[in-house]
């Protein structure tokens, strides 16, 4: 089986699917957030190996808590990874930490931050135009862009 097949990413999904469920329900370690996410899965062609790239919202010392956890509760989530998924073999599990998730809550702050910040810059530039409009002398017909001359040129 290559790596990329229709039955590896077959695969890949199910034991994502399988770790989800495994994971949610049945390791009941403290360390483990409850907000944890499995964003990725890559078995090995040969089903040797497991990478599961794991995120968490929280981030920080939370994710590294919970790979622990997870980490020394790989017999128990590979046993029934093994009951649950039907292959050949049950591949090792390695846990990787993914930033992604918290990567994409900094950049939303950071982006509602702007927004607040040029909400206001941008009032108060509507506020000062509508100032400097009120200002400026009303355009006369026959001057301007788009008028026509009524010489019949």
């Amino acid at each position: 089986m290559k790596k990329g097949s229709v039955k590896n990413n077959r695969i890949n999904g199910e034991v994502m699917r399988a770790l989800s469920v495994i994971i949610r329900d049945g390791v009941k370690d403290p360390r483990i957030d409850p907000m944890l996410s499995i964003t990725k899965v890559e078995v090995t062609p040969d089903l040797q190996f497991c990478k599961v790239h794991v995120s968490t919202i929280t981030g920080g010392d939370s994710l590294e808590r919970s790979i622990e956890g997870l980490s020394r509760a790989e017999g128990y989530i590979r046993r029934e990874l093994a009951h649950t998924v039907n292959l050949r073999k049950t591949p090792e599990l390695q846990f990787v930490p993914d930033r992604s998730i918290e990567y994409a809550v900094e950049m939303s702050k950071k982006i509602d931050e702007l927004l607040r910040t040029e909400g206001q810059g941008a009032l108060n530039q509507a506020e000062s135009f509508d100032q400097v409009s009120d200002q400026e002398p009303k355009a006369e017909e026959g001057q301007g862009y788009g008028s026509e001359q009524k010489d019949g040129i």
